[in-house]
């Protein structure tokens, strides 16, 4: 057992042991922020859309993801009479530290679904050392979410998890109700396995760590009773996974895309019910493998406080790209993770060999997450070309998270700080419009969208007078855009390429990172790698924007080169090429400056085997 008084990025993360010793490494710094009923957890003091109450809840409940599965496999931690205080004074009505009654659409809804699993799970632990009055008031407390009303989406499984955990402790539970509610998600069911978060919605991580994990907890607790649906749940699982796995490089890095990316490494929970469930779409060393690597990724970046509490933010601490809902303690949804430690030392997960990433296509079109993904496994780069959605969920940075035409695990990808100018929308791997006026709107929705091949086609309008239709054309390290804008007002155009990381915390000599800027082409490089545009069709000259701090999610401070021109009224075609390529190791610790292609535009056609006409598929008029 490793010692926990070692920091958690020591820890190989290797053995059950280690990750039975990780969850503790995790939990345990949070003790002093219990309060003193133990039945909220008060981690700091920004606060969320849900009340200041409501969010030390989340923060005490999500604890639970992680600590059930611990005690279910046979793991111990010192959290649980903790936790069993807590429960019993937060379900008190009496106690001033009562957790309170819950409205339709309350964030409690959320919260209840860890306490439910910890019935399933760990009842020795949250239920059996309950004296009856105490029981009972868990049971009515948990049972206002029967009478509820839930967002249509995967919230819908909160109520199937909670009646669950009532189920395994021998309560009444609504059977009905989960069946209407697994129906109804049912109908965000796509094709290959897929799951779209509510009617018509984005697909993006809620499919893998909050649809399929719920629905694969699922199948597993009634196999018996319920057969036909945990064999489809099974079923689909297993077809999501050959796209998901996409989604993953060999240095267990995950594409960032979507909302709800402060869950961090919730990326590889997918991978965890997989394997909680018996379903092996990969060997389990594969699905081991892809579960450990994201976590040593994860523990490798500076994501905890100095008291080893989790933060707020992707790979760093950053409220800038945080959601409305994120409150101190969500962060801690990332213990669904940890959900194989309820598997005993003997199962094949644990007796397996951790395996690498089997070989994947270097090119992979997904077709329901509107996606052309590519793999550069030579530099674990995975980058994804993306088509965008008709509706928009309006949550925070909805464009920068849904709606950029590419995404990347090393680039990551930006936000804007404030509305005033390039630098402060960091608009990496976007169009950018502005009326002359140094406000720049993007696509927010696709009214229209294609995919052919490796070409992408979508249409949008960013006001209503002003329709642009886009024609990506994929491919890694260089992709095309083409853009048809038909305007009868004056704009300025800014295409941006990646985002590259000036600097790093591993970085001592400064920032070693250049710049070569010419009237059509600019590339930036670093040892993190090179980012470069080329002017291929349309006015205007190539600029090195650099976007305020902190508005990328991988790296503090980045710049992004981008090609900037005026359009008259009318139609106007434009085409870039962009060129996105990592730096790579040389097995000493040093990272190469990647060469940057040095081509015209008529030789930058030619790489991709075609010309400007047949890439983009249309007519330049």
């Amino acid at each position: 057992m490793h010692s926990l008084t070692l920091p958690i990025q020591r820890n190989p993360l290797a053995t059950r042991e280690d990750l039975q010793a990780a969850v503790n490494q995790l939990c345990l710094p949070l003790l002093p922020y219990y309060s003193e009923g133990k039945a909220r957890l008060r981690l700091g003091a920004t606060a969320s859309g849900c009340t200041g109450a409501t969010a030390e809840l989340e923060g005490f409940s999500r604890v639970l993801w992680g600590l059930a599965p611990l005690a279910a496999g046979g793991g111990k931690s010192e959290l649980w009479e903790t936790v069993r205080e807590g429960i019993r004074n937060g379900t008190d009505p009496a106690h001033r530290e009562y957790w309170g009654e819950a409205a339709d659409y309350d964030q409690k809804l959320v919260e209840m679904a860890a306490i439910g699993l910890a019935l399933a799970l760990a009842p020795d632990q949250i239920w059996e050392p309950l004296q009856e009055p105490e029981r009972q008031r868990l049971y009515q407390w948990l049972q206002q979410i029967n009478h509820r009303k839930l967002h249509d989406c995967n919230w819908l499984l909160f109520q199937v998890v909670v009646n669950l955990g009532f189920r395994a402790v021998g309560l009444p539970y609504d059977q009905a109700l989960m069946h209407r509610n697994l129906d109804r998600i049912d109908a965000f069911s796509l094709s290959d396995g897929w799951y779209s978060d509510g009617r018509d919605a984005h697909c993006d991580y809620y499919g893998p760590f909050a649809i399929h994990y719920c629905c694969l907890i699922y199948a597993v607790f009634m196999e018996k009773e319920d057969p036909e649906r945990s064999a489809l749940y099974k079923e689909r699982a297993a077809s999501f996974a050959k796209d998901f796995i996409h989604w993953f490089a060999g240095d267990g890095s995950a594409l960032p895309f979507g909302r709800s990316l402060a869950y961090r490494f919730t990326q590889a929970a997918f991978w965890s019910a997989m394997a909680y469930a018996d379903v092996e779409a990969y060997p389990m060393g594969v699905m081991k493998g892809i579960i450990l690597r994201n976590l040593r990724w994860w523990f490798r970046q500076p994501i905890f406080q100095a008291d080893g509490t989790l933060t707020i933010g992707y790979a760093y601490p950053n409220l800038i790209m945080a959601e409305n809902y994120n409150a101190p303690g969500s962060p801690y949804w990332a213990l669904k993770t940890f959900l194989p430690l309820a598997l005993q030392a003997d199962h094949p997960f644990w007796q397996a060999e951790e395996l690498p990433l089997p070989k994947l296509a270097a090119s992979a079109v997904q077709a329901e997450s509107r996606q052309i993904v590519h793999r550069q496994d030579e530099r674990n780069h995975v980058v994804a070309f993306n088509a965008g959605h008709k509706a928009t969920n309006e949550h925070t940075h909805t464009s920068a998270k849904y709606e950029k035409f590419a995404y990347s695990n090393v680039f990551g990808f930006s936000v804007p700080r404030a509305e005033w100018g390039l630098a402060q929308g960091a608009f990496d791997s976007m169009l950018a419009l502005s009326e002359e006026d140094n406000l720049y709107r993007v696509k927010r929705t696709a009214e229209e969208y294609s995919i052919q091949e490796n070409v992408i086609y979508m249409k949008w309008k960013p006001w209503r007078d002003v329709e642009v239709r886009t024609w990506i054309v994929s491919g890694a390290p260089w992709h095309v855009r083409v853009h048809c804008i038909r305007s009868n007002r004056s704009l300025v155009a800014a295409e941006g390429g990646f985002a590259l990381g000036i600097e790093n915390r591993d970085v001592e000599a400064g920032d070693r990172w250049h710049a070569v800027p010419e009237e059509s082409k600019l590339v930036a490089s670093s040892y993190l790698g090179a980012s470069g545009v080329i002017r291929l069709l349309g006015g205007g000259g190539a600029h090195l924007v650099h976007p305020n701090a902190n508005t990328n999610l991988i790296h503090p401070r980045t710049v992004i080169p981008t090609i900037a021109t005026t359009l008259a009224p009318g139609t106007t075609w434009l085409a870039t090429g962009v060129y996105g390529q990592p730096g790579k190791e040389d097995g000493l610790g040093q990272w190469s400056h990647p060469p940057y292609l040095e081509l015209t535009a008529e030789e930058l056609l030619v790489y991709f085997g075609t010309s400007t006409k047949e890439a983009a598929r249309i007519e330049l008029g």
